[in-house]
């Protein structure tokens, strides 16, 4: 399939220390009746790390359930040990979903040589189809193009998702796509940028906030219409930085809250809530 437009990494809403089922559904619905491209649970917005193996599956399960074969669903599958995840793949599969959204092995940084073998092993194992996540301020390694070239002959790696925080590597990948081949941005202040060099969308987790203007600038310059795109992204781009100010998705789910789309913004430790500042700031942005 491809993959284009704005998909949302959605955060995972919790009360008291439980996943918040009553809101999920109403979030689903939101921003499916937003427009959202397709969702992305499970990723770090949704605070992979925190969930359990019960969760995990809870959460596919009732993300199905709630998104009612409205939209794609991809779900965050990835980690540093290349067999946990093949065996996880397993219960993704049950539950026929789209794709996973798969991020490069973090922490015990291999070289390229092991990021090309952990993704064909992961390709080999399943027919869904795979975006790669390429964030190397998180994970201590790029991926670098040339072994994305390479990734992107494999059947079902299907796109990426990238964050490389790197604009060179970006604009050069941009410049030169792999054939069938999505680059969506990770790095939310590049979406009109991505998108203007000919980009296919975002998997960003600001369009929390401000999703149809998200849509609106994606629409827009599908349309060639630039200029007036442009015009849209001038408008939120100075919110973003803002969203990031402190560790996602703290400030992300103090706005839902605010915005009566979720009960609480409850995180899981270590993540914090945000700081009295931030709070400030974000109370005038909303109000």
């Amino acid at each position: 399939m491809q993959i284009d437009g704005v998909w949302l990494p959605i955060i995972t809403p919790f009360l008291d220390d439980k996943i918040d089922l009553i809101s999920y559904q109403r979030m689903i619905n939101h921003y499916i009746e937003e427009g959202i491209s397709g969702l992305m649970p499970l990723g770090t917005t949704g605070e992979s790390p925190t969930v359990t193996d019960e969760e995990f599956e809870q959460l596919i399960a009732k993300t199905m359930e709630y998104a009612d074969n409205r939209v794609p669903v991809f779900i965050g599958l990835g980690g540093n040990d290349t067999k946990k995840v093949m065996k996880k793949l397993k219960i993704v599969e049950w539950y026929q979903v789209a794709g996973i959204l798969s991020v490069s092995p973090y922490y015990n940084r291999p070289d390229q040589r092991g990021i090309y073998e952990h993704f064909l092993r992961i390709s080999e194992a399943t027919d869904l189809d795979i975006i790669l996540y390429n964030i190397p301020y998180r994970t201590g390694r790029n991926v670098e193009n040339e072994t994305l070239y390479r990734l992107a002959e494999l059947k079902n790696i299907i796109g990426l998702k990238d964050a490389s925080g790197d604009i060179k590597q970006t604009m050069e990948l941009l410049r030169q796509p792999p054939a069938n081949f999505s680059i969506l941005t990770g790095e939310d202040i590049f979406f009109y940028l991505t998108l203007a060099l000919g980009g296919q969308g975002g998997i960003l987790a600001s369009a929390h906030l401000n999703t149809r203007k998200f849509i609106d600038i994606y629409d827009k310059v599908k349309k060639n219409d630039h200029q007036a795109a442009l015009a849209v992204w001038e408008k939120i781009a100075s919110i973003i930085p803002l969203l990031f100010e402190e560790p996602n998705p703290s400030p992300i789910k103090y706005c839902l809250e605010k915005l009566g789309l979720i009960h609480s913004a409850e995180t899981r430790l270590p993540l914090m809530p945000i700081s009295d500042t931030l709070q400030k700031k974000l109370d005038d942005l909303l109000l």
